[in-house]
């Protein structure tokens, strides 16, 4: 599944306008304007499709964490956190945890979520997404179990 996918099915899913989308890119540091955006979500055929790297869309979804749960507080003597920088090993693992950090999503919520677009998952399989790579019950999400999330997302919230 490609990352300009990604953006497109979320973006739907939580019905983002244009300047909410604009926002969440502002609030990571990304300064972008509405053509920018709207060369992000064209398909690949489209004449001015801009390809959504990696950097670009976790620094989107880190965005949209700050506009949904705000700005995570510095206590004194500690330095600020650096988001983690999503790579293309495991990117589907990474992606799935900034949406569930996002929505605030609990483990229940993402079963529930997978169920309305009819799959259905164990909570052990669920937390074994969330494993760090390497670790004995690490299991990698596939595109399907991505893209069949971002479907009950849509379902969910645009009710």
């Amino acid at each position: 599944m490609n990352n300009n996918d990604v953006l497109r099915r979320f973006r739907y899913a939580l019905d983002m306008s244009d300047k909410e989308v604009i926002g969440a890119f502002k609030e990571s540091g990304h300064i972008i304007d509405k053509e920018g955006v709207l060369n992000l979500l064209k398909k690949d055929e489209e004449e001015g499709f801009v390809k959504c790297n990696n950097r670009l869309l976790g620094m989107f979804l880190d965005g949209v964490i700050v506009q949904r749960r705000g700005r995570q507080e510095v206590k004194p003597g500690e330095t600020p956190r650096k988001p983690e920088v999503m790579t293309s090993n495991n990117i589907n693992n990474q992606i799935l945890k900034k949406i569930k950090i996002a929505l605030n999503l609990k483990t229940e919520d993402m079963v529930a979520i997978w169920e309305l677009a009819d799959i259905y998952i164990s909570n052990s399989d669920l937390t074994a997404l969330f494993r760090k790579k390497g670790q004995k019950n690490y299991k990698e999400c596939l595109d399907k179990f991505l893209r069949t999330f971002l479907k009950g997302l849509a379902v969910k919230y645009r009710k």
